[in-house]
Formats: C-alpha cells, sequence, structure tokens
C-alpha cells in the first residue's frame, strides 16, 4: 500500500474518530458498520506508514504523529470542501449539510422555523439540528455552529453576539387570581417562584427600579426545572411566577394567557450568541447560514441587537 491509498473518505473517518474518540460513534455518524471504520483506519495508517491513533478498551486517542496527522487533514479537508463550493457557486448554487446545536427551548419555538425559511431560499442545504440545553462539544459533535443563550468563553471558537435577549416577570391570570399581585419586588419572596435548575444564581432574583435602584429578593417554590419550555407549561398552568424571556412567552402574552408583573422592575437580560468552528466559517453553506440569522435572530420579540 503506497500513498496513493491516502483517500479523502479514509482522512474524513480518521478526522472524526480523532475527534470523538470512539469507533462505534463514528460507524453510527457515518451510517457503516464498526469493521468498515476500524478498515479504514488501518489502511490509512498502512499508507501513511506511522501509527496515527492508540487504541485502548475504552478510547481512541492521537498520538503524537497522529496529531500532526489530524490538524493537516483538517486543513486538506477544509480546501476540498471550498474548492466544491466555489465550483457550485460559479452556477449560482450552495449544497451540503450544516450541523447546528441549538438551546431546546429557543430551538423549538424559533429557530427551526428560521432553518424552514432558509432552506426555501437554498434548497440544497440540509440541515441536523440538535437540540439542547446541555454544553456540546462542537467538534467532537461534528457540529458547525451552536447557538447559545448565556454568557460563553470559549476561545477556541468564533463567537458572534446575536443579542441579548430581554426577560420580563410574567404569571398567569389564575395564579394572580389566587395569590395576589405583586406590588414591589419584596413581595416576590412570598410568591411561587419558577425556577430553572441549570441557571446559576436562581434562587435569588435580581433587577433594577425605575429609578435606578438594585434590589436582590429570595425566589424560590415548589417546581425547579432545566427546560424553558417546562418553564412555559407551568407558567400557562398557574404554578408561579417566573422571569421568562420575551421570545418564550410573547404570545402567550398577546392571547392574554399570561400577564407581565412590575413591568418597572427590569431583570437583567441574556446574552445570545453564536459559536462557530472555526475551520467551517469559511464554508460557503455554513458562511450563508450565519449571515441568515445574524439578520433574522435580531427581529425576534425581546432580542435587543448588540
Amino acid at each position: 500500500m503506497d500513498k496513493s491509498d491516502v483517500t479523502l473518505e479514509r482522512m474524513r473517518t480518521f478526522v472524526r474518530v480523532a475527534e470523538r474518540g470512539n469507533l462505534s460513534a463514528v460507524a453510527r455518524e457515518l451510517g457503516v458498520g464498526q469493521s468498515t471504520v476500524t478498515r479504514q483506519l488501518r489502511e490509512l495508517e498502512q499508507a501513511v506508514g506511522v501509527p496515527l491513533l492508540s487504541r485502548t478498551t475504552r478510547r481512541v486517542t492521537m498520538t503524537a504523529e497522529g496529531s500532526r496527522y489530524y490538524a493537516d487533514s483538517l486543513q486538506i479537508l477544509r480546501l476540498v470542501e471550498q474548492a466544491g463550493d466555489e465550483v457550485r457557486g460559479t452556477r449560482g448554487a450552495a449544497a451540503g449539510t450544516i450541523r447546528i446545536s441549538c438551546t431546546a427551548g429557543f430551538g423549538v419555538l424559533h429557530l427551526t422555523r428560521l432553518v424552514f425559511a432558509f432552506q426555501d431560499r437554498y434548497p440544497d442545504i440540509g440541515i441536523d439540528l440538535n437540540l439542547s440545553d446541555q454544553r456540546v462539544d462542537l467538534v467532537r459533535e461534528g457540529i458547525d455552529i451552536a447557538v447559545r443563550l448565556a454568557p460563553l468563553t470559549d476561545s477556541s471558537m468564533k463567537l458572534r453576539t446575536l443579542g441579548h435577549s430581554r426577560r420580563l416577570l410574567v404569571a398567569s391570570p389564575d395564579y394572580l387570581a389566587a395569590h395576589g399581585r405583586p406590588s414591589n419586588p419584596q413581595d416576590l419572596s412570598a410568591h411561587q417562584g419558577i425556577r430553572m435548575s441549570n441557571v446559576a444564581g436562581s434562587e435569588t432574583l435580581a433587577g433594577q427600579g425605575p429609578g435606578g435602584e438594585r434590589s436582590e429578593v429570595p425566589f424560590g417554590g415548589r417546581f425547579v426545572v432545566d427546560h424553558g419550555l417546562a418553564v412555559r407549561e407551568a407558567l400557562v398552568a398557574g404554578r408561579g411566577i417566573a422571569p421568562a424571556h420575551r421570545w418564550l412567552v410573547d404570545d402567550l402574552l398577546a392571547a392574554g394567557r399570561l400577564e407581565e408583573i412590575l413591568p418597572d422592575f427590569t431583570v437583567p437580560t441574556m446574552p445570545l450568541s453564536m459559536l462557530i468552528v472555526p475551520e467551517r466559517a469559511g464554508i460557503a453553506r455554513v458562511r450563508l447560514l450565519i449571515e441568515f440569522l445574524i439578520d433574522q435572530i435580531g427581529r425576534l420579540p425581546g432580542i435587543e441587537r448588540p
């Protein structure tokens, strides 16, 4: 076997195994048997003449030579993909698949609709959408871009600020009829608060009054959850009060199923950001989606453009 046997298919398989560290996971991702993945890796190592991966019963890791080969392989695969983009661009068509990760509630209520509009504009582009409120290793999972609702500090990724998400205190008419309407922030401590367990410091509600005065009040209740859509359901069911993102409840407010309380008490906004894998940022279809989402997300209710 000589260097001519270094095929792009084998190189792509090696890159994904290096990123995921698991042969069976890559086999499922590629839709082939694990034996096929093992064979492609063996043939690639035979072609380059050095071991690229070290295998144990639990994990696959790169050798020193594998790490160098991985970095070069990324560059080669990116150039191949960009060359294809440029050729297709001469015919006015963008094609291929983009993998996106998004905060679940935002993804269900808004991003899916935006993806449909994007695909209507670019019918040859496929979208693989992962919805999760958990942090995702973008490179390991093969994600191109991620939309996240939280302060982000991952310096290895390109970061684009999409805006700041405005939050407001809301409750259902039934809850307010049964428990009364708070007249000041301090009243909130006597009410049922609906908290997000995956938001740090959610047991205290901080905000600012109309004169700039700051308040921090204890905020708790019988229902704690880790998913924004469950907060939405709990609010409609009259289970309590929550500081909800405007985009999460805008339709419910318009329909009268929820009401804003303490409108002069401003709850801090939360950054809405996009993380982009640097090696994918220059690919035409990914660049088109980035530009589309930056424009469209800024138009959503409660999103303040940066």
